[in-house]
């Protein structure tokens, strides 16, 4: 199957996601190797970028944006005790998610030193 070639179309793909995309950009890296199953790293990729979209405001305030930060990256390091939350996608890691990334958003929204 061919799309054929156009040859008025000049702007790439990326051209267009640059210039319709936000100041900021967040990347998440959830390896499988850290969270095992594809429920865990959805739960972790939801809560990602709602405590980003939460945290925007102060991190805009505190002047870490702009031409000095492109972007967030957001990487799992270690995983989490499955003896702790042996469901994947329990209220009880919804919850330790959710508080770790808060803790870590308040660091870079903070007074600097």
């Amino acid at each position: 199957m061919s799309t054929g070639h156009d040859q008025q179309v000049s702007l790439l793909v990326d051209d267009l996601a640059a210039e319709s995309a936000p100041g900021w950009r967040l990347g998440l890296v959830l390896p499988k190797k850290q969270a095992r199953r594809s429920v865990t790293r959805s739960l972790m990729r939801h809560q990602a970028r709602e405590a980003f979209r939460r945290h925007a405001p102060r991190v805009l305030a505190a002047g870490r944006h702009g031409a000095e930060v492109d972007g967030w990256v957001v990487r799992l390091r270690a995983p989490f005790d499955r003896q702790l939350f042996p469901s994947a996608a329990s209220e009880a890691l919804s919850t330790a998610v959710r508080r770790e990334l808060d803790e870590l958003w308040s660091r870079v929204g903070g007074p600097r030193a």
